[in-house]
């Protein structure tokens, strides 16, 4: 605090220091600290008979305007099949999932578009060649892509018990499977 009573600074970093381990780690390594391990012990959910995924909302089936197909519906299950499959399917909340395969989806529309069309476009003005408008439109997306991502994995890495490799939680490696 300055003498003038403005406060210049501060003192709290967000995201500072030392990275925790996750669960899986810390089992791995034996607990070395030895300090009791922080297992979340969620209530039994209400199991829905033939459900193996939440329903998602009505815009991820909605009828798109682009040429090519619309894979946020896919890229939902598989997200959701793949939570289930480490146990984390009730710690992420269903409209992350739901976010992030929108943003997969336009970002391999996007892909498809730059594919098709190339990487330059012509000026509406000018008539001179600029920047294709689906390469920033997809760099934005692989943006928003990773961060949600990251925290979508952020929550299975600090709460899944089982070990995993990273290969199985790369998602360049999830879309090429699905796309196949």
């Amino acid at each position: 605090m300055a003498r003038d009573g403005t406060a210049r600074g501060s003192n709290i970093k967000v995201n500072a220091g030392r990275k925790a381990k996750g669960l899986a780690e810390k089992i791995a390594s034996g607990n070395p600290g030895g300090r009791k391990l922080k297992v979340i012990d969620l209530p039994e959910g209400a199991e829905l008979p033939a459900e193996d995924i939440p329903e998602p909302s009505a815009y991820l089936m909605a009828k798109q305007k682009a040429t090519g197909e619309y894979d946020a519906l896919d890229i939902y299950k598989y997200t959701y099949r793949w939570l289930k499959e480490k146990g984390c399917d009730k710690l992420v909340s269903k409209h992350m999932v739901e976010q992030y395969a929108m943003s997969v989806s336009r970002l391999i529309q996007c892909e498809e578009a730059i594919s098709e069309f190339g990487l330059l476009a012509k000026h509406p003005t000018t008539g001179l060649p600029c920047a294709s408008p689906f390469v920033s439109m997809a760099q934005n997306y692989q943006k928003q892509v990773n961060t949600i991502w990251y925290q979508i994995f952020q929550v299975v890495r600090e709460n899944c018990s089982s070990e995993f490799s990273s290969d199985d939680a790369d998602p360049m490696e999830m879309l090429l499977r699905m796309r196949g």
